[in-house]
């Protein structure tokens, strides 16, 4: 089976082939210009990953944006934005702050991107 995928690591955009076997593991990769393209194109068809960028509610008011420090799986993705769904920072959180640590067990947290106010 073959798999085309645009490589999201830099800015060219290289368009890869990936093929993968019956049990869709992987053989080979084909278009990328880098090492960093052949190990994308692995892992996005093996084991996808993603970076979650949200927002939780401030004590007192508002929003502060936040975001994973890390890479999850992304089957967990659903799970991860209803916990930080239902977290919410003090309003003199700095920037950097752990909302949730170790996230379903992960060992990514996640964390403020802004300093919150109210």
């Amino acid at each position: 089976m073959i798999r085309e995928l645009t490589c999201i690591v830099c800015p060219k955009g290289c368009q890869l082939k990936v093929e993968l076997d019956e049990n869709k593991k992987f053989i080979s990769v084909e278009g990328h210009t880098c090492k960093r393209g052949a190990v994308y194109a692995e892992t996005e068809c093996t084991a996808p990953t993603r970076v979650v960028t949200s927002t939780v509610c401030v004590e007192g008011g508002g929003v502060v944006p936040v975001k994973t420090n890390g890479a999850i799986p992304k089957e967990l993705m659903f799970e991860c934005v209803k916990l930080i769904n239902s977290s919410c920072v003090p309003a003199d959180a700095p920037i950097g702050t752990v909302v949730i640590a170790d996230l379903l067990g992960t060992g990514i947290d996640v964390i403020t991107t802004r300093n919150a106010k109210v």
